[in-house]
């Protein structure tokens, strides 16, 4: 055989182990998870690294356990996930509210400064939320709004809105400016044209930066801790993970079950928007 075909052929078997090896790395984790939260507790103090459980074994009371109302003995992480749905959900809503006319304008628009602009945003990043975390708990605290869930959205809208603007902004300025002037010749305005041509086109962007900002909102904890520590009822799904961390006696099944109820949604959300997602990370690499 030649070089070339020596070459080809090692090269398709390492692929092929090295995808595998990333998949194991990847996947194991979730399934050993998976697995502890359906395992009863005397089961895994007999035998911790026994890898599979059988069906007499299983068991979803670690679920049922963590899912309940505190009132009724469980952990509560039902009214927890209400409460992470609605603030991410608002989240993801305002910001991109806000992020869309930015991002379109920064990208569009000329204007005295605009490069520089980009770089403000970025800049936001450059301080650690620890730094941000004292102040803005104290203004919020003499506005009456450090125990709110409301609260909580606005800081994290204000964390997300400027990685928001910058990302939809790198994806605005490859859509075809023909597409605007030929809208424009058709007697759109400006307005128009961003609701009836551009957000269209930016469908894919906005569901990956939408997906980004959902993350962030979801498993947030510095801020949610700083804001809602002190109202059990308000508290995001990620605060009751800590709890369930830190409880002495509390299983380390009932904590994989409230580890697998965090991660679950946001799998879930990832793979039935994985298409547009995809799309969103690649297009306009091969725009002209």
């Amino acid at each position: 055989m030649s070089r070339a075909q020596v070459e080809q052929r090692t090269f398709a078997v390492l692929r092929w182990v090295v995808i595998a090896f990333l998949a194991v790395i990847t996947v194991f984790p979730f399934y050993y998870m998976l697995l502890l939260s359906v395992k009863p507790i005397d089961q895994l103090l007999l035998d911790p690294s026994r890898l599979w459980v059988s069906l007499s074994e299983l068991t979803f009371s670690t679920y049922q356990n963590v899912l309940q109302s505190v009132d009724d003995g469980g952990q509560g992480f039902l009214r927890m996930l209400g409460n992470s749905a609605l603030v991410a959900l608002a989240t993801v809503a305002l910001t991109l509210l806000a992020s869309v006319p930015g991002a379109y304008a920064v990208g569009r628009l000329k204007f005295f400064g605009g490069r520089q602009v980009s770089a403000v945003f970025l800049a936001v990043y450059l301080f650690p939320a620890t730094l941000l975390a004292v102040p803005l708990f104290v203004m919020f605290a003499r506005i009456g709004m450090q125990g709110s869930l409301v609260g909580l959205a606005i800081v994290y809208i204000a964390q997300t809105v400027p990685v928001s603007i910058y990302m939809l902004k790198n994806y605005f300025i490859t859509i075809p400016q023909s597409i605007e002037e030929a809208a424009a010749l058709d007697g759109c305005s400006r307005l128009q044209t961003l609701r009836r041509v551009v957000l269209p086109l930016a469908a894919p962007s906005l569901m990956a930066t939408g997906l980004y900002v959902f993350m962030i909102a979801w498993n947030e904890f510095l801020f949610a801790l700083l804001f809602l520590a002190a109202d059990r009822d308000k508290w995001t799904v990620s605060l009751g993970l800590q709890q369930l961390a830190n409880g002495v006696e509390v299983p380390k099944t009932i904590l994989m079950a409230g580890s697998v109820v965090l991660t679950i949604p946001v799998v879930l959300l990832f793979y039935a928007a994985e298409r547009l997602l995809t799309e969103g990370l690649t297009s306009g690499a091969d725009k002209s």
